[in-house]
């Protein structure tokens, strides 16, 4: 319980305010509003980084693929894009990529290379081709010369298919026998009279005429048989004079329109040879032109429905453009951002179509992918995103392995798929890829995947501070008037980038350093311009920097303001005075996404004779972390080489964080759980107005801790919630001073006198400024003076191990006490 005690030494007075928060002094800066300083487009401190991003950009082998590390907000994406968009101006502008049909393998489509631009070209010119000949071979088979020579085809067919039969039928019926036409084909019949023989007649005949009748019919209808054998190669014979012919007509048309399209990639000889297969192709095929001037008069690709419809008959001569440059004004290579880097987004898919109830497809479908568009360049995707997709990481390393684009469904890989699919030529791929993507994920993918670090050989590592000198300090603030006026903000005063300087430091956590993250900055500026426009000013003043720091800081604060006032009502039981034995006040800080406070929690300590044993109720119910363990188990480490040496440690201690129901890791509380063991073991009673943080080694040295603004902030709204009594503070390790960028409030505070911010190097100086008493140094003699902090501690410990020893003697000697001299 707490208790007041009286001859105890005075707080120290505590840092300066101008050390809890040194602020930027805005007439330093040397102008009035941004609008007098030139815009810095270099990215300010990212000197290593820039420089690997340069490399990847602009060296020429292979494998050296880029993966941009560092925190969000601190402007990789920025930064990559406006480096390679830089190095790509200086690049040419690559080839174009398109598919044409394979007429041996239709499911095999071959992929050609063309200059840049000449893709559209050449799919409008196979257009125009098809066009013309849709229109020109129909007229053609309707001329006069096709006429007169179809019809002395078909007359000598005629004269071929009927002499035969004729001759035959003359030689029947000398034969006394008719050959006649029947719907069902030839049919020989007996005549009599001249005249076929009726069933009747013929049941009247006798059975030797009949016989001889029967005789004869079956003679001749072998005969027939052979006569008529002689047909379907007439026929065959037939169709083949049509075909010569129709290719024979063709051929002139065609080889003069496709000579057209030829003179006009003369240089070309891919197309030169492609060409040459299109024109034996439509001559083989010359009835497709037939067919589609039967379905329309206004040619396969009619000019006012081509962009909407297609004519499938048509579609083997069309041009599937993958990549064209057609649009591009000044040479460059391309620099794509893939935004959903799915494995169709990355390497192309191949559509199909529902065609009688069942699904197919040709290479007309077949559409690119990033890597398509990408190719020559640069490609940019999210490392995060490319992980998360099915497949899409294993297709893009296989890529760049292979140098090629191959594409492959999702379906295909998973074997769901039974439809007709494609096989399409692989397409040469010469591209740098960028990943952009944290630290930790960079981490994972070197140690777990092997091909990684073979594919991306370099790392862009953005920093996330930037240290505070004045040359800085102006390059900061010509990135600040750059970001204001690419966002259309209104210009900012000089006192206005003075207040986003000291919130850049405090958002690195260090007094000596700004943050990078200029993203977080960018979004201060965007809402301090909202509240200056509410104002009906023009200028962005620090009144509204300020303003939009402390509305972002309200908006996330709502647990923080909770959890306070479930203290300040007692729920959650802490001390801000008085004072008390085995109990102190700890800072830890609760983090919730971007937003982080600090909290105070009650740590105590009981103590009893024991076997050394030091109990970590957290560790014990698995609440506590591993480096919260490690700190108490160096608690243990110091009390047994600093306390009665020459006796064994005879202690049982128990450390808890009271009333906390979440898990608790780090070490920063460590001091604080040694200062709360050391008061219960020398019996005197620590401030309870004095909050500490910071972690403890082997020797007693006070180290540094993480969020000690946060922390110190936590404590100091609850003392300020009961009201500041002057005699309250925190205990902090001396190397975070430099840490420090304290609010305001918490600095006027400290300049009234009524909060302070104690610096300490060692437990020593810590537990002496908590208890008010003097912490005794070890003499020569190895005793520490009487009365101090460690005589207590040590005395202590030397009656656990008496009380030990007596209680091992009582039991050895059946519970009988031992006769003292």
């Amino acid at each position: 319980m707490a208790h007041q005690s009286t001859s105890k030494r005075a707080l120290p007075t505590g840092l300066a305010p101008e050390k809890l928060r040194p602020e930027c002094d805005p007439k330093d800066l040397g102008f009035e509003t941004t609008d007098a300083l030139s815009h810095r487009q270099t990215f300010v401190g990212q000197d290593r980084a820039v420089d690997a991003i340069k490399l990847s950009a602009t060296i020429a082998q292979k494998d050296f693929n880029l993966y941009v590390l560092g925190t969000v907000g601190t402007g990789r994406h920025t930064a990559v894009t406006r480096l390679l968009s830089k190095t790509a101006s200086d690049r040419p502008t690559p080839c174009d990529w398109v598919y044409v049909n394979n007429f041996d393998a239709p499911h095999k489509p071959n992929a050609m290379k063309l200059p840049s631009g000449m893709a559209s070209v050449l799919r409008s010119s196979m257009q125009g081709l098809v066009d013309d000949l849709a229109n020109e071979i129909p007229a053609l088979f309707e001329s006069e010369e096709y006429q007169t020579q179809r019809r002395a085809i078909e007359a000598e067919f005629g004269q071929k298919h009927e002499e035969p039969i004729a001759a035959f039928a003359e030689r029947v019926q000398d034969e006394n026998v008719a050959l006649m036409r029947t719907p069902m084909g030839f049919m020989l019949a007996a005549l009599v009279d001249g005249k076929p023989i009726d069933p009747k007649a013929y049941e009247a005949l006798s059975p030797e005429q009949k016989e001889e009748i029967d005789s004869k019919i079956s003679r001749l209808q072998e005969e027939l048989a052979s006569v008529l054998k002689l047909g379907p190669q007439l026929e065959k014979d037939h169709r083949k004079q049509i075909e010569e012919l129709h290719a024979a007509m063709a051929e002139r048309v065609v080889s003069l329109r496709v000579g057209e399209v030829v003179a006009r990639f003369a240089e070309i000889t891919d197309i030169a040879a492609y060409l040459e297969e299109v024109r034996k192709d439509m001559i083989s095929n010359a009835e497709l032109f037939l067919i589609s001037q039967m379905e329309t008069n206004n040619g396969p690709f009619p000019e006012a429905i081509r962009k909407y419809h297609r004519d499938p008959h048509f579609d083997r001569y069309a041009v599937n453009i993958m990549v064209s440059h057609e649009d591009v004004k000044e040479a460059a290579a391309p620099v794509i951002t893939e935004d959903l880097p799915s494995l169709a987004h990355l390497t192309g898919r191949i559509e199909h179509i529902s065609e009688m109830g069942t699904l197919a497809t040709n290479f007309t479908l077949i559409k690119p992918g990033a890597l398509h568009r990408a190719n020559g360049g640069y490609l940019v995707l999210d490392a995060h995103r490319v992980l998360t997709e099915p497949f899409a990481w294993d297709a893009l390393k296989r890529c760049l392995q292979s140098q090629s684009i191959t594409i492959t469904s999702l379906a295909e890989r998973l074997s769901l798929a039974s439809t007709i699919t494609l096989e399409p030529d692989p397409i040469p791929l010469d591209t740098r890829v960028v990943l952009i993507g944290d630290r930790r994920l960079h981490m994972l993918l070197t140690l777990l995947d092997p091909e990684f670090g073979e594919l991306f050989k370099v790392q862009a590592d953005f920093e996330d501070d930037l240290s505070r000198s004045a040359k800085n300090t102006r390059a900061l603030a010509q990135v600040i008037a750059s970001y204001a006026a690419k966002e259309g903000l209104y210009p900012l005063t000089a006192a206005a980038v003075a207040g986003l300087l000291d919130h850049a430091v405090r958002l690195a956590n260090d007094a000596k350093k700004y943050s990078l993250q200029l993203g977080a900055l960018t979004d201060v500026m965007r809402e301090a311009h909202h509240y200056a426009g509410q104002k009906h000013r023009d200028l962005i003043t620090v009144q509204d920097i300020k303003k939009a720091v402390q509305q972002a800081d309200r908006r996330a604060s709502r647990v923080k303001d909770r959890l306070q006032e479930a203290t300040t009502r007692n729920t959650i039981l802490i001390d801000t005075a008085g004072e008390a034995v085995g109990q102190l006040n700890g800072l830890s800080v609760i983090g919730m996404g971007t937003y982080s406070f600090g909290r105070p929690s009650r740590i105590t300590a009981t103590v009893r004779m024991g076997s050394g044993k030091l109990v970590d109720i957290e560790r014990e119910v698995e609440l506590g972390g591993p480096l919260h363990s490690k700190g108490v188990l160096i608690l243990g480490s110091y009390l047994a080489s600093h306390y009665a040496l020459d006796v064994p440690m005879s202690l049982h201690a128990s450390l808890v964080f009271e009333q906390s129901y979440g898990g608790v890791d780090g070490d920063s509380a460590s001091s604080t759980e040694l200062y709360a063991l050391l008061s219960a073991l020398s019996g005197v009673p620590i401030r309870q107005g004095i909050a500490v943080t910071g972690s403890v080694n082997q020797n007693g040295e006070v180290q540094a801790i993480g969020g000690v603004n946060e922390k110190i902030e936590g404590f100091f709204d609850l003392c300020k919630a009961r009201r500041l009594t002057g005699e309250q503070g925190v205990l902090i390790p001396a190397s975070n001073v430099d840490h420090l960028m304290l609010r305001e409030d918490v600095v006027e505070a400290a300049r009234q006198g009524k909060f302070r911010i104690m610096p300490v190097k060692s437990i020593d100086e810590g537990i002496e400024i908590l208890t008010g008493h003097p912490v005794g140094k070890r003499s020569r003699s190895g005793t520490f003076p009487a009365g101090s902090i460690n005589a207590l501690v040590e005395n202590r410990l030397r009656d656990f191990a008496e009380a030990r020893r007596r209680f091992g003697a009582d039991s050895e000697n059946g519970g009988q006490k031992e006769e003292r001299p």
